[in-house]
């Protein structure tokens, strides 16, 4: 006779019953699981909710602004209005208009004097084309946005840059009183 008792024989197919650590092991790893299954999906959900959220604030600041805003335009705008701020502008500041009969984007920034030279060629002009002293921005458009080019001691210059409909076409003015670093004022219209 044996000290030790023998397991009971099993049947084929049953399962002899689990050791406690075992038991252990599997409700922790049922548990990773599900965490895993509600925590990961309920993570992104808060994230992607705040993006939202953050994305709602944006577009309702910009659509309620009536003066120019310290940012960047959004490509989709700058494609629209045919605007390439150059990479590296800085003090870039933008407003937009829209009614019935147009659209304008107010676009403000500084550049290096060869980055000026490189908005000016993509927006389809040169260099050349400025003229000294010229103003092409009109009165209503300087009055909408609070540009004043009538400083004294500033070295203006202008050109306008006119497409055929359903293009826009930009009126621009430069402040080159610091050449090395020019100041870029430009309103593009566009008409639907």
């Amino acid at each position: 006779m044996s000290l030790h008792p023998m397991p009971p024989a099993t049947e084929e197919g049953v399962k002899p019953p689990e050791d406690r650590g075992h038991r252990i092991r599997r409700r922790w790893l049922t548990a990773i699981v599900i965490v895993l299954l509600i925590g990961i999906p309920a993570g992104y959900l808060v994230i992607s909710a705040e993006q939202s959220r953050d994305s709602g604030r944006n577009k309702e600041a910009e659509a309620s602004a009536t003066h120019l805003q310290r940012l960047r335009p959004s490509k989709m705008k700058r494609r629209i209005f045919e605007v390439p701020v150059p990479a590296g502008a800085t003090r870039v500041r933008y407003y937009e208009t829209s009614n019935w009969k147009s659209s304008r984007l107010y676009v403000q920034f500084d550049v290096t004097s060869g980055r000026l030279d490189t908005f000016l060629t993509e927006l389809g002009t040169s260099r050349s084309a400025l003229k000294d002293g010229a103003i092409t921005i009109t009165p209503r458009d300087r009055r909408t946005v609070g540009w004043n080019f009538d400083i004294p001691g500033h070295d203006w210059a202008g050109t306008s840059h006119r497409q055929p409909d359903p293009r826009p076409s930009q009126d621009v003015v430069v402040d080159l009183t610091e050449p090395g670093f020019p100041r870029v004022y430009v309103v593009s219209t566009t008409t639907p």
